[in-house]
């Protein structure tokens, strides 16, 4: 049996890969037929508005980036790490 310690970890692991991946969908979605430009700013956009609402933490922001930088190519990839940093950075 697992320990409540093992449980909570593990529940709030699941809920943060779960906000990542809906964020990612989200981004998909909204990238179609999009400039990396409008990409960007659409990233920017919605996780800078969860960020500072505080409904987006420092571990969903990676999760993020984990899930959705196998898509890009190695430059969207850099502006991408860029864009996390940034918004990591946002208190």
């Amino acid at each position: 049996m697992k320990s409540f310690k093992e449980s909570r970890s593990r529940s709030t692991n699941e809920k943060t890969q779960s906000v990542a991946e809906d964020l990612t969908q989200k981004i998909a979605q909204a990238y179609n037929g999009k400039s990396n430009a409008e990409m960007l700013r659409t990233i920017l956009a919605e996780a800078e508005k969860s960020k500072r609402a505080g409904t987006l933490s420092n571990e969903e922001i990676e999760n993020f980036y984990q899930s959705f930088a196998p898509m890009l190519d190695g430059g969207q990839r850099k502006k991408l790490r860029a864009v996390v940093e940034k918004l990591k950075a946002i208190d």
